[in-house]
């Protein structure tokens, strides 16, 4: 049995991270509810149409849910979400900062119809009245909370900062949210009791720029811009091979740099070479260096380079291309890929992560907007001719 089953989510999503964090509570068993505006849905239905018609955003954070479409602007739709809350045991919403509260689904109002439940908000900046900050209201993008929170100084090049290129704030926020209701379950196990959790997505990302601060404690220079190379090791980065493809390398001591020298590079002697006899050196002449590992690279493709560096035992990767992922022999081996339904047919889903026994895990369909309005509707005793009035009206 899948460890959340019996748990019924709620969800005032859209975007990212309160969906992600949703999918993750659903992957493990629990029964989430995504409330959608009628005829419009969670916007990030619309971000591309990637996978055969539908949204990549939408697919990847989605599957598993019910879908109910429902108008929180008219008082019918908010007795339906009342009705739902009830019984819950978990809101989510990632609504912007106090649009929750505003509609009476705040912990303070919840919590005297339903003692135990557990109610989930995911802000930009953080969503408490007792400390709201100056910046509680400002909007907050995934790009723009990177930026605020250090990540852009300290990623991309010595000309230009970049940004990360997968959704690292949503993503982040997302998981801190799902740990935390996690625990909050555990917690209410014993106290019987619900909670708030008010999860903010700068204080995410200034949690994951830990190194960095620290490493500039007391006014410290910043760790500098180095592409994809680090900072204060080297040879630790991408090289280019003689097929126009790429590998990953990591010297980390003098035992593999002798190593990296003699099995992978045939040149012994570059080892005692007085310019780069130890990584302060080596870091310090990287330009040069770089140089002649990349023209020794240049007589052999990718994968002789990979096996020469495995042979010497100098950790190593390839750089792969998106597509080039689909098919990791380590996830095909593995059997980490299934198939989840969509409203768009048959679409490949990595099982959740840390999971293998498939009694431990659910991976249901992705939802057509309001596909479950029907059936929810009819679990909250709503009989035929009420729905087709509700539907009629655009409430649902």
């Amino acid at each position: 049995m899948p460890a959340l089953d019996g748990i019924t989510v709620i969800s005032l999503e859209h975007a990212i991270a309160a969906p992600f964090c949703t999918r993750q509570l659903a992957d493990l068993g629990a029964r989430v509810i995504k409330i959608e505006r009628p005829r419009v849905g969670d916007f990030a239905r619309n971000y591309d149409d990637r996978v055969h018609g539908m949204s990549s955003h939408f697919v990847w954070a989605n599957r598993s849910k019910e879908s109910l479409s429902l108008d929180l602007k008219t008082q019918d739709g908010q007795d339906i979400l009342k009705k739902l809350l009830l019984k819950a045991d978990v809101l989510v919403q990632n609504l912007a900062p106090g649009a929750a509260s505003r509609l009476g689904y705040s912990y303070e109002e919840l919590v005297k119809i339903n003692p135990g439940i557990i109610v989930c908000d995911i802000s930009g900046y953080g969503d408490d009245q007792t400390y709201p900050g100056p910046y509680r209201d400002k909007k907050a993008y995934d790009l723009l909370i990177q930026s605020e929170a250090g990540f852009l100084s300290v990623t991309g090049t010595e000309q230009e900062p970049v940004k990360a290129g997968c959704s690292i704030v949503d993503i982040s926020a997302g998981m801190y949210a799902y740990s935390n209701i996690l625990a909050a379950l555990i917690e209410r196990d014993k106290t019987g009791k619900g909670k708030r959790i008010d999860i903010s997505m700068l204080e995410c990302m200034t949690e994951w720029m830990g190194h960095p601060l620290y490493y500039t404690l007391n006014g410290g220079a910043a760790p500098a811009r180095t592409g994809s190379t680090h900072a204060t090791i080297y040879p630790y980065g991408p090289f280019a091979t003689g097929d126009q493809k790429q590998v990953v390398l990591g010297v980390q001591n003098e035992r593999e740099w002798q190593a990296f020298c003699t099995i992978v590079l045939d040149k012994p002697q570059l080892s005692e070479d007085p310019l780069f006899q130890n990584n302060a050196l080596r870091s310090k002449n990287r330009q040069l260096l770089r140089h002649i590992i990349e023209q020794t690279f240049s007589q052999w493709d990718q994968k002789e380079i990979l096996s020469r560096l495995e042979h010497a035992k100098i950790a190593n990767a390839s750089v792969n291309e998106i597509q080039e992922v689909w098919q990791h022999p380590q996830l095909e081996a593995r059997q980490r890929w299934m198939e989840v339904d969509s409203p768009i047919g048959i679409v490949p889903a990595l099982k959740p992560v840390g999971l293998s026994d498939e009694n431990d895990f659910v991976m249901k369909p992705i939802p057509d907007l309001g596909q479950h309005s029907l059936k929810i509707l009819v679990e909250l005793g709503y009989d035929p001719d009420a729905i087709q009035v509700l539907s009629a009206q655009g409430i649902i």
